[in-house]
């Protein structure tokens, strides 16, 4: 099993920053990726960004490109997400998630077999 626990999340203006981290813990997958969804109420959750464990390859919602960067810390067990330029739109419950094994579409959601409880982000104008 895998235990995972997103922590960094506020309430920030618009243009500001924050910077979210995932720990992990229990059983890791050294082959698979973990990512980053949100989900605004009443929308379905979206996919942020993801990072594989091995080789740190990374990907971005078009939304959050050139905004947003995710990191890994292989020997903490630990993804952070560093948001910058914070927008009205990027307010979300975020949620970081790992997939057992790499299955080559770190955009969908259905791709990841354990999730966290999320960190709510609040953008105020």
């Amino acid at each position: 099993q895998v235990q995972l626990v997103e922590s960094g999340g506020g309430l920030v203006q618009a243009g500001g920053s924050l910077r979210l981290s995932c720990a992990a813990s229990g059983r890791t997958f050294s082959g698979s990726a973990t990512g980053w969804f949100r989900q605004a109420p009443g929308k379905d959750r979206e996919f942020v960004a993801a990072i594989r464990w091995s080789g740190g390859n990374t990907y971005y919602a078009d939304s959050v490109e050139g905004r947003f960067t995710i990191s890994r810390d292989n020997a903490k067990n630990t993804v952070l997400l560093q948001m910058n330029s914070l927008k009205l739109e990027d307010t979300a419950r975020y949620y970081c998630a790992v997939e057992r094994y790499w299955r080559g579409r770190p955009y969908s959601s259905g791709e990841y077999d354990y999730w966290g409880q999320g960190t709510q982000v609040t953008v105020s104008s």
